[in-house]
């Protein structure tokens, strides 16, 4: 009896050892158990991306992601130097991927891998920070300007001057970014945004100082609440926020001065030091998708470059010209570049701007 049972007793533990080991030589499709799925590192601003077009990635491709952000490109470029690795993707602005491709941060990428990416709007093929498209895949994009509030202002204002206007005092916000700032005072004196003379930007910070006491706060952060509140009437922004403060207060509206104003792009970059470079890629191909890059335009109110999204995007997004500009504004609008030592210049004079 004794015997017999434990006869049984081995034949059942070699029956479940069999079965354990056939369930572990199970297919796994990234070769690892749930507890070792791949780690992609995603380094974005801040809620640029919504949580459930990451869980649709992980649950595509059985991987985790894990998403890290920053508030500014200089973040981003200061973190990367300081020696942090690990990342995968991040998305940098036009003028600081023609940086970081300078500096050896970027690998190059598979075009092969990246077909949604291949279905570009027209304008944005051949960018100048990146012409052959080997480091970067431009992901949304935009226009700078002005948002105002037409119960206060109902003639539309069509220059940048208006930010200097003393009626306005205490009811202006400015961008919280040094070269979007001397960009706009820039363009109303007639120069390149990009404009490495010392007596050009000296004579741009004198005006942004006889400008300071109108300002209510320099910010890049909240300035579509300042304008759904009311707290401002004019505000020198990115259109996507304009447009998230336009579903609040109807009277919002947004303009491109007559001057002109910067045309931007943030984009889709591998790093160098990516440790999940094939992952790295299909995560791209992933955003670039029509209906994945729709809903990221629908949310965050920004162009997608996706000509494909364009179309699926509500036609109240589509034709609002804080997040789609018009195409007769494209010939005024200008890139943002890398301008070498020239930055000194920016800095100094920031720093004297936001110290008196």
């Amino acid at each position: 009896m004794g015997t017999g049972l434990q006869r049984i007793g081995l034949w059942l533990f070699c029956l479940l050892a069999l079965i354990g080991g056939l369930s572990a030589c199970e297919p796994n499709p990234e070769g690892n158990s749930a507890e070792s799925r791949p780690v992609l590192h995603y380094f974005t601003w801040s809620d640029y991306v919504g949580p459930e077009i990451i869980q649709e990635f992980e649950r595509r491709e059985r991987v985790k992601v894990v998403v890290d952000t920053f508030s500014s490109n200089e973040e981003l470029l200061a973190k990367l130097q300081s020696g942090a690795t690990g990342y995968d993707v991040a998305v940098p602005s036009d003028f600081m991927v023609a940086i970081m491709i300078q500096q050896g941060l970027l690998s190059e990428l598979d075009r092969q891998e990246l077909p949604h990416a291949a279905l570009l709007e027209p304008h944005l093929q051949a960018l100048p920070f990146d012409p052959e498209g080997r480091y970067s895949v431009p992901y949304l994009w935009g226009t700078v300007g002005i948002g105002y509030d037409s119960a206060v202002i109902p003639t539309p204002p069509d220059s940048w001057a208006i930010l200097w206007d003393p009626r306005y005092k205490g009811r202006i916000s400015m961008l919280n970014d040094q070269r979007e700032v001397f960009g706009a005072v820039l363009r109303s004196m007639g120069q390149s945004m990009n404009s490495t003379d010392p007596q050009v930007i000296e004579a741009a910070k004198e005006r942004l100082l006889r400008q300071k006491p109108l300002v209510k706060t320099y910010t890049s952060d909240h300035y579509d609440q300042l304008l759904a509140s009311g707290e401002v009437v004019l505000a020198h922004g990115w259109g996507g926020p304009v447009a998230r403060a336009m579903a609040e207060r109807p009277s919002i509206r947004y303009v491109v001065p007559k001057e002109g104003a910067t045309l931007w792009a943030d984009c889709l970059v591998v790093l160098r030091t990516a440790p999940h470079k094939q992952l790295a890629m299909r995560f791209i191909n992933y955003l670039m998708e029509p209906d994945v890059a729709a809903r990221t335009s629908e949310r965050l109110r920004f162009a997608s470059t996706s000509r494909p999204a364009r179309e699926l995007v509500a036609a109240s997004t589509r034709d609002n010209p804080a997040v789609y500009p018009p195409p007769d504004q494209l010939d005024r609008l200008e890139w943002m570049q890398d301008v070498g030592r020239g930055i000194r210049l920016y800095d100094r004079a920031w720093t004297e701007l936001k110290m008196q």
